[in-house]
C-alpha cells in the first residue's frame, strides 16, 4: 500500500533561512544570514544556580505535567512586565505560555485560516510567519510599506477591497527583516481601522524591549479598545532561545480559543524551563541583563552602518534601525540578491536574500543582515567582502 500524505502535508517545503543556515556552518565564514542572538551574552552561570534552586526547591512540580496556560508566577511577571515596558493592561488571565511565539503564529494560522481565506501583511515580513499560514492554504496580502510602517491608505484601500479578511499581521518594533519601527501615529490609526473593519491584528513583538535610543514606545495593544489586539513575544531574544518560551497576551474569549488549540497539540510548554525563567526574574535583576544586550546590540549596529557607509556603492540602500537585530539592504535593480548571495560565499560572508520575505510578490534586489552575532571587527571585514562581491557583480 502506498503511503499517502494530506494535501496539507503536500505543501510543506524547507525554510529558506534554515536551508541557508546549512550552508553558513563553516567557522571561518562571517556569517550576517540567522537571527541569532549573541550567545556569550546568555546567563549560563546564573541559570546552574537557578537549575540547582528550582530542583531544590519544587523538584516533584517542575518535573511534572502542568496546566495549559503556564506556570502561574511566570505568567504574573510577563505581565506586569508588558504593562511597564509596553504600556498595556493586562494580568496573568491574559497570558498564554506558548514554546516560543512561533508557536503562537502557528496557532494563529489555525484558528483564523481556512483554504482559501485572505490575510493582511506588511510588505516584506517575517517569513517564518508566512511558512506557518502558508500551511493552511491562505492567499496573503502584502501592504506597502516606509519609514513608518504600514501606509494606512494601502491598508484601508485592502481592507475596503478584501472585507473577509481574517486578521492583519504586524511586527512594530525593529521589524524583521526592515529593522524599521512604526510611529505612535500609525499605531493608533492600525488599532482605529481594526475597530471600524472588525479585524484581528496579530502584533508580534520580540524586539521591542531592544531599543538602543529613546523610549520603548506603547505597544499597538495598547491603544486596543475592543479586544482585537493579539499580542505575541518571546524570551528568545532578551534571554535564551533554546529554552523555548514565549507567549500570547489577548482578551480571555480569544486567548480560550489558543489555549484549547495548544490543549491538543502539546498539553503545555516545558514546566521546569518556565519554572528557571521565573526564579531567574526573581533572583537576578533583568533589566540589568537586558541594557547589557542592548549596549553589545548597539555598537554591533553601529559598526555595521558605519562599515556599510564606508565600503557600500552610494547606489545601494540601507536602514539604520534604533534597536533589534537586523538591517534591510536594497540593491540596484540590476543586481539580484540569490547571485550576489553565492558570490559571498565564495568569499566566506553570509546573508539572507530577500526575495522570500515578500508574501505576494518577487523582489529580487533585497538583503536582510543580521549584526547581534558577530564581534565589531568580524562586521567590518563581512561587510568589506560583500562591497567586493557588489562592486564584482
Amino acid at each position: 500500500m502506498a503511503i499517502t500524505f494530506s494535501n496539507r502535508a503536500k505543501t510543506l517545503r524547507a525554510s529558506e533561512i534554515r536551508e541557508i543556515l546549512k550552508l553558513t556552518q563553516r567557522s571561518q565564514l562571517i556569517s550576517f544570514a540567522g537571527g541569532l542572538p549573541a550567545p556569550e551574552l546568555f546567563p549560563i552561570k546564573e541559570l546552574q544556580d537557578v537549575s540547582r534552586l528550582v530542583l531544590e526547591e519544587f523538584g516533584g512540580q517542575a518535573l511534572q505535567y502542568s496546566t495549559t496556560e503556564g506556570y502561574a508566577p511566570l505568567r504574573r511577571q510577563i505581565a506586569q512586565r508588558m504593562n511597564t515596558k509596553f504600556n498595556t493592561s493586562v494580568d496573568d488571565t491574559n497570558i498564554l505560555i506558548t514554546n516560543g511565539s512561533q508557536q503562537v503564529l502557528e496557532f494563529t494560522g489555525k484558528l483564523f485560516l481556512d483554504e482559501g481565506d485572505v490575510f493582511l501583511c506588511e510588505s516584506p515580513t517575517y517569513l517564518a510567519a508566512i511558512a506557518a499560514f502558508r500551511i493552511y492554504g491562505p492567499n496573503p496580502i502584502g501592504v506597502p510599506t516606509d519609514d513608518e510602517g504600514m501606509i494606512m491608505t494601502e491598508l484601508e484601500r485592502l481592507l475596503k477591497a478584501n472585507p473577509h479578511a481574517k486578521f492583519i499581521y504586524v511586527i512594530p518594533d525593529f521589524q524583521n527583516p526592515t529593522g524599521r519601527t512604526w510611529s505612535i501615529e500609525r499605531r493608533k490609526e492600525l488599532v482605529k481601522l481594526a475597530n471600524q473593519y472588525e479585524i484581528p491584528i496579530i502584533e508580534d513583538n520580540p524586539y521591542g524591549e531592544l531599543r538602543f535610543e529613546g523610549p520603548i514606545l506603547p505597544a499597538v495593544k495598547s491603544f486596543d479598545t475592543k479586544g482585537l489586539v493579539i499580542f505575541t513575544s518571546t524570551f528568545s531574544k532578551t534571554f535564551c532561545p533554546g529554552m523555548r518560551l514565549g507567549w500570547v497576551a489577548a482578551d480571555e474569549a480569544l486567548l480560550e480559543k489558543f489555549i484549547l488549540i495548544k490543549q491538543a497539540a502539546d498539553l503545555h510548554t516545558s514546566s521546569i524551563s518556565q519554572q528557571e525563567v521565573s526564579k531567574y526574574i526573581e533572583l537576578y535583576d533583568f533589566e540589568a541583563h537586558i541594557r547589557e544586550i542592548i549596549s553589545v546590540y548597539k555598537k554591533r549596529r553601529d559598526a555595521m552602518v558605519a562599515a556599510m557607509e564606508e565600503f557600500f556603492p552610494a547606489d545601494v540602500k540601507f536602514t539604520r534601525p534604533e534597536g533589534g537585530l537586523f538591517t534591510w539592504v536594497e540593491f540596484p535593480e540590476r543586481i539580484k540578491a540569490v547571485k550576489l548571495f553565492e558570490m559571498c560565499l565564495e568569499r566566506d560572508v553570509a546573508f539572507v536574500p530577500g526575495d522570500s520575505f515578500f508574501p505576494d510578490k518577487k523582489v529580487e534586489n533585497t538583503a536582510r543582515l543580521n549584526y547581534s552575532c558577530m564581534p565589531e571587527e568580524r562586521i567590518r571585514e563581512g561587510i568589506k567582502r560583500i562591497a567586493d562581491a557588489i562592486n564584482k557583480y
